[in-house]
């Protein structure tokens, strides 16, 4: 009976071990992270699914799609997978959040003046702009400048009558001058925080 009982002993303290060790590779290994999930599926989004794909290796689940003309450049820009590099770009992704606040200032100030909707989206599309390439490092802007040239024709982004041609309407270059690329918040972390700026047309 007691030697039972020290068998049992045994083996639970046997299971206790094994289980911290698994906790603590879980922990600092990253094939041991325990995948993130956001409350909104970034894949449900067809503008944020046109830009990244799915990896479960990666810190908050996805990464930039090698194909997207739009964040092909990113794929490899960064490791993914490590949360150290991850951070970095999540907070300069949040750096540029913040930023854009000032286009909700332009566009409520030129309303209360009069100007017309014309001139507002020109006036929040130029700015958006500048916020997008703001603080940049050099090769982030390098890679940024590329990606804009690719997809707009344009280092400096889509300008106001690029944006009406493809949109059709004044109002609609406001829209996606305020918005924001989905795709690049999945990747770092912010989907869910800045849900609230997306628009589900897939014409991002």
């Amino acid at each position: 009976m007691k030697r039972s009982v020290k068998k049992i002993v045994l083996a639970s303290i046997v299971l206790c071990v094994v289980l911290g060790v698994f906790c603590a590779v879980r922990t600092y290994m990253p094939w041991g992270r325990v995948a993130f999930k956001y409350e909104h599926n970034p894949m449900d989004n067809p503008a944020a699914a046109a830009d990244i794909i799915v990896n479960p290796n990666a810190v908050y689940g996805f990464s930039p799609n090698p194909e997207s003309a739009r964040l092909g450049n990113f794929a490899t820009a960064i490791d993914w997978t490590s949360s150290a590099d991850v951070a970095k770009a999540r907070e300069v992704r949040e750096a540029y959040h913040q930023r854009n606040s000032n286009l909700w200032e332009i566009f409520s100030d030129m309303e209360a003046k009069g100007h017309s909707i014309e001139e507002i989206a020109r006036a929040v599309s130029r700015q958006k702009n500048v916020n997008r390439l703001a603080e940049l490092d050099s090769e982030n802007l390098a890679l940024t400048k590329a990606s804009n040239l690719k997809t707009y024709g344009n280092e400096e982004g889509p300008d106001a009558d690029f944006l009406h041609q493809k949109y059709g309407s004044w109002e609609a270059v406001i829209d996606k001058a305020i918005s924001s690329n989905p795709g690049m918040d999945a990747c770092c972390g912010l989907y869910d925080i800045y849900y609230h700026l997306y628009r589900f047309s897939g014409k991002k």
